[in-house]
């Protein structure tokens, strides 16, 4: 067995693609109250933008607290205000059994694959 407690525990990559239009959000990694400030800052319309749209790809996220649940209520009412969305693709099941535990998939949209999510 191996003893993983003293571990580093794996950050999170935070990239980001257009589609006409439209930001994908890329997550790989751990999201957790460490890079918090890092995930807002990606998920937030920019200032000032007009019906801004955004897919959160979670394709390589294998974990989140609650403090990335926070922030993706944030950061869907900021769309939502400024007349945008917010939608999560490909998120892992042990993720969206959380999510879903606290209800964020009443609020944000999941689908399968970024192009799901794109075209829905």
């Amino acid at each position: 067995m191996t003893d993983t407690h003293d571990a580093a525990r794996p950050g999170l990559s935070i990239d980001h693609e257009a589609v006409d239009g439209i930001r994908i959000v890329v997550l790989r990694g751990e999201i957790d109250h460490v890079n918090r400030d890092s995930l807002k800052d990606a998920l937030l319309p920019p200032e000032g933008a007009l019906a801004p749209r955004t897919v959160a790809d979670f394709r390589g996220v294998t974990f989140m607290d609650s403090s990335g649940i926070n922030v993706l209520i944030v950061a869907h009412r900021a769309a939502q205000d400024a007349e945008g969305w917010l939608r999560l693709a490909g998120v892992r099941e042990s993720v969206q059994r959380v999510l879903t535990l606290v209800g964020i998939d009443a609020l944000v949209p999941f689908h399968s694959t970024v192009e799901e999510a794109l075209t829905s």
